[in-house]
C-alpha cells in the first residue's frame, strides 16, 4: 500500500505538524507513506517537494501572491482576516508527478496558500484513485473562509460573506462555493475525515458535504517525545521561580483573532482581583508576537517567542501548572494535546473540537464560551487541585491519541477504500 499525503508544507502551522506526525505514525506501522508538499522545510527523505529548482520556487511564490494580494488589497474586510479566506484560484498541477501516479491512496490535507487551486484538486479527483481528505478547518465546504464563526451561509450556498469589504449575493464567497460544487466534492472516490467530532457534525450540516462519507479520526502525537519533564529543572533553565504558580499561553501567532487573546487578558485581570493565588502567579508566553505588549498584563511575564524544537516545547509545557487556550474557533489544536501529553492540565472554552480532549474537571476545565470570568474560574480550579489533574490529562492522550491507535484507524480506512476500488 502506497500512500501519498498531500499538504502545502511540512512545517509551519497545525496541519503541517499533524501531517508529519501522521507520516511517522504510518511508517511505524510499515505503511509506504510519502508527504508531498510545495515547500519542504525539514530534512526528511519521506517528504517530497514539487519545488525542484529556482523556476519551481518562483512559480510557487507567484501563485501565493497571485491568490493572496488581490484579496488583501481589494476584498478583505480588514487586516485581521487577511489569512482567514482562501480563494484557491492559483496553484500547481501535481496530478502527473510520479509520486502521485504511483500512489494507491491519495490523502489530501491542507493545500491552500497557492499550492493547489480548486482546478488542481479537481484533477486529483479525476485520477479516480481512492482519496482520503482530512479537513483541518471548514474551507472545503465554504466559499473560502477557514472558520465561519457565527455565519451559517455554508448550510445553503455562500454569499454576503462578512469577511469581505463589500459583501453581496454574488461575491467571491459565492463564486468560490460554486467552483467547489463543480469539483465535485461528492465524487464517489472521496472519503472525508475530520480531526474532531465537532467539525464532522458541522460538515454534515453543509450543503456541499451533507451527503458525503465523513468520519472523525484525531491527529496522533508522539507520547514519548511529548511527556512530562523535570518541572524544577525546566523552570530553573529559564529563570522561573520553582515555587510560583505558572500559567502558560501560546500559539503559532498569539495575535490570531481565533486564539481569543482579549479573553485571556480579561481573565488575568479577574484573577489578579479575585484569586487566592494572585500573589504567586507568573505567566509564560510562547509564539509569534509582533503587536501585543505583555507588560500590560497584571502578572510577571516570561516571553519565549517562537519555539521550533519539540523537545524544548515539551519542557515548556512541563514547567507550567496550567495551560490556557482561550480560542473562540479551533478544530483539534495541537497545543492542547501537547500540553496534556506532558501532564499539564488545560483550561479552554467549551467550543470546537476541544471537548474531544478535555473532560471537564477530570483532566482539565471547559470554560463557558467567551466568558473571561469562567476562564479565570477554570485557572483557579486547576491551580487549587495542586497537580491532581496531571495524570488524567496524560492518560487521556495515551488512550485516545497515540500513534498506533490513530495510524490503525487510517489504515483501516485505506484498506476498506482499496477493497471497494477493486470490487
Amino acid at each position: 500500500m502506497k500512500v501519498a499525503l498531500i499538504n502545502t508544507a511540512d512545517a509551519g502551522g497545525g496541519a503541517a505538524e499533524a501531517c508529519m506526525r501522521l507520516l511517522k505514525a504510518l511508517q511505524q506501522q510499515q505503511v509506504d507513506a510519502t508527504l508531498v508538499v510545495q515547500h519542504k522545510k525539514r530534512d526528511n527523505e519521506a517528504v517530497y517537494s514539487i519545488e525542484k529548482n529556482a523556476i519551481d520556487k518562483a512559480h510557487a511564490n507567484f501563485n501565493f501572491f497571485y491568490e493572496r494580494l488581490p484579496f488583501i488589497a481589494l476584498q478583505a474586510r480588514d487586516r485581521s482576516v487577511r489569512f482567514a479566506f482562501s480563494t484557491a484560484n492559483a496553484g500547481t498541477d501535481i496530478s502527473n508527478e510520479p509520486v502521485i501516479q504511483q500512489a494507491d491512496i491519495l490523502h489530501i490535507h491542507w493545500t491552500n496558500s497557492g499550492f493547489l487551486s480548486i482546478k488542481d484538486l479537481s484533477k486529483l479527483v479525476a485520477l479516480g484513485k481512492p482519496i482520503v481528505w482530512t479537513l483541518h478547518d471548514m474551507w472545503v465546504f465554504t466559499g473560502g473562509c477557514h472558520y465561519a464563526g457565527a455565519c451559517n451561509h455554508f448550510m445553503n450556498q455562500c454569499g454576503n460573506c462578512y469577511f469581505l469589504r463589500n459583501p453581496a449575493d454574488n461575491d467571491i464567497s459565492h463564486s468560490g462555493w460554486l467552483r467547489k460544487k463543480q469539483m465535485p466534492v461528492n465524487a464517489p472516490n472521496i472519503s472525508y475525515v475530520t480531526c474532531s467530532n465537532w467539525l464532522g457534525e458541522v460538515a454534515k450540516q453543509s450543503c456541499l458535504l451533507k451527503n458525503a462519507s465523513i468520519q472523525a479520526i484525531p491527529n496522533p502525537i508522539d507520547t514519548e517525545l511529548f511527556s512530562p519533564k523535570d518541572k524544577a529543572a525546566a523552570r530553573t533553565k529559564r529563570g522561573i521561580d520553582i515555587n510560583k504558580k505558572v500559567i502558560l499561553f501560546g500559539a503559532a501567532n498569539i495575535a490570531d483573532r481565533r486564539k481569543g487573546l482579549s479573553y485571556l487578558v480579561d481573565a488575568l485581570q479577574h484573577l489578579k482581583s479575585n484569586s487566592p493565588f494572585a500573589g504567586d502567579i507568573e505567566m509564560v508566553i510562547f509564539g509569534k508576537n509582533k503587536r501585543f505588549d505583555t507588560t500590560t498584563l497584571p502578572f510577571p511575564v516570561h516571553q519565549l517567542n517562537i519555539i521550533t524544537s519539540p523537545e524544548e516545547m515539551a519542557e515548556v509545557y512541563s514547567l507550567a501548572d496550567v495551560f490556557v487556550l482561550p480560542s473562540v474557533e479551533d478544530n483539534l489544536p495541537n497545543t492542547v494535546m501537547e500540553a496534556m501529553a506532558c501532564g499539564t492540565p488545560v483550561v479552554a472554552f467549551d467550543t470546537g473540537g476541544i471537548p474531544d480532549m478535555i473532560e471537564h474537571q477530570v483532566n482539565g476545565y471547559l470554560a463557558t464560551f467567551k466568558s473571561a470570568e469562567s476562564l479565570a474560574a477554570g485557572v483557579d480550579y486547576v491551580l487549587g487541585e495542586n497537580g491532581a489533574l496531571s495524570i488524567p490529562a496524560r492518560e487521556k492522550v495515551l488512550r485516545d491519541f497515540n500513534n498506533q491507535k490513530v495510524a490503525g484507524q487510517y489504515i483501516g480506512l485505506y484498506t476498506s477504500l482499496l477493497k471497494g476500488a477493486t470490487v
